[in-house]
Formats: C-alpha cells, sequence, structure tokens
C-alpha cells in the first residue's frame, strides 16, 4: 500500500505510524445476492494462483464482539445507535487485529464488505453523515472499493433462489417502510442503493454492473487488481 498524505477515512489510528505497507486493501461492497462471494473465491484462488497470500475480512468476523453481535440482532430490539456501535467495534477489532498486521505482512486483503455498507445502513436508519464520517474516521482507505451495482427486483429473486424468506435486517424491517417484508426489502434496498451512488461518487468507486455474466465481473476485477500487483491476467 504505497503512502498517501493521509491514508485514513478521516483522523488516523494513534497507534498506527506506519502505513508504508506491503500488502494491498481491497473492498468488495453490495448487497446480499449482489455476487460477492463468488467473485471473492473466484479471486482468492486467482490471487494465491499468481503467489499471493490472501487474508478475508467482513462483518461480524471480529472475535471481540462478532457473537454478541449475532446474539443481539436475533432479539431485534438493538436500537439503530447501538447497531451502529456495535458493528463499529467489529470493524475497528479487526482492521486493527487483523487487516493491518496483513497488510504489514504483505498478504491481499479481500473485505466482503468495509466500512461504506455500514455507514450506509446508519444514514438510511436516521444517522447524521457526519456523525457517521466521524464513528469511521480512524478507517484505513482501501486501495480501491469495488461496488456491485444490481436492481432490488434482481436482488428479491436471487435471494429467494439461496433462502426461502428475507432477512429481517437486509430488509428494512425495523425502519417500518412496510408491514409486507417483500415490499419493505425493494424501499429498502433502494434506499441503500441511493447512499451508495453518492458515495461512489464521493469516494470514487469503481462501479460494476453486477448483472453481467461471472466470468466477465471476474476477468474485469482481475484486470483492476492487476494493475495494482504488477500482474497480468492470463
Amino acid at each position: 500500500m504505497p503512502l498517501r498524505d493521509n491514508p485514513f477515512f478521516g483522523r488516523p489510528l494513534p497507534e498506527v505510524r506506519d502505513t508504508n505497507f506491503a500488502g494491498k486493501l481491497f473492498a468488495i461492497e453490495g448487497a446480499d445476492g449482489s455476487g460477492r462471494s463468488t467473485q471473492i473465491a473466484q479471486l482468492s484462488q486467482w490471487l494465491e494462483a499468481n503467489g499471493f497470500a490472501v487474508r478475508h475480512m467482513g462483518l461480524r468476523r471480529s472475535n471481540l464482539v462478532a457473537e454478541e453481535l449475532e446474539d443481539a440482532k436475533q432479539g431485534n430490539v438493538l436500537t439503530h445507535t447501538t447497531l451502529s456501535l456495535f458493528y463499529a467495534t467489529d470493524f475497528f477489532d479487526q482492521l486493527v487485529h487483523e487487516i493491518i498486521p496483513a497488510l504489514r505482512a504483505g498478504l491481499i486483503v479481500l473485505a466482503d464488505r468495509y466500512i461504506y455498507t455500514l455507514m450506509a445502513r446508519a444514514i438510511v436508519r436516521g444517522a447524521g453523515r457526519d456523525w457517521t464520517r466521524n464513528l469511521y474516521s480512524p478507517a484505513l482507505l482501501p486501495d480501491e472499493v469495488f461496488y456491485f451495482r444490481v436492481g432490488a427486483a434482481q436482488l428479491v429473486e436471487r435471494n429467494f433462489q439461496k433462502n426461502p424468506t428475507l432477512d429481517y435486517w437486509e430488509s428494512g424491517m425495523d425502519l417500518g417502510l412496510s408491514s409486507d417484508m417483500f415490499d419493505s426489502f425493494v424501499k429498502y434496498q433502494r434506499l441503500i442503493a441511493a447512499e451508495f451512488q453518492r458515495m461512489a461518487k464521493d469516494h470514487a468507486f469503481t462501479v460494476i454492473n453486477a448483472n453481467l455474466r461471472v466470468e466477465t465481473i471476474q476477468r474485469d476485477l482481475r484486470n483492476q487488481i492487476g494493475r495494482h500487483l504488477g500482474i497480468t491476467p492470463a
């Protein structure tokens, strides 16, 4: 990761002084059903075949609060502020103890969603943009952010292919958008997509049409990531 004027989203982490990391951080953003997991799995195989060690990170994976966060979500009683703080704690625990050590060791870190998903969710649930930006201010900026864009109707179809029911939180049922989960899902995903549209412009995301064939998307990702690593996809 090359030196930047400020490699953090805002203010730096006080315990991290040297940010000239040997590794790279790539964030894959997108809703459930957008194809993130499939693409990350194929990217990992390709990177490892080219001699790179890969580390994964994602939401609710920290040793500190992941289990407690999942238990709290099952009750569907978290306030929006508490939910945001839970996710922020989960993220920063992974940043300090997993992501930064991996980057220092020269690994490629593939983030299956990053702070931008957490920010979009918080803002849609009523958090102020300044409050949200300040909350994630010490986050490390990825070398590149890929946003998988797919329509709400297509997301519904893909989610039903995987599960017979929609997820309470991914449907935004806590927001009271609709008493019908299907209708709430569509409305919520459109709100999230609108927030991502704003962030994509503000933070120069690479927007991926997730309706394309898996092979086409993978080729595009390899081309983009290959430029950072000095390798050419076969």
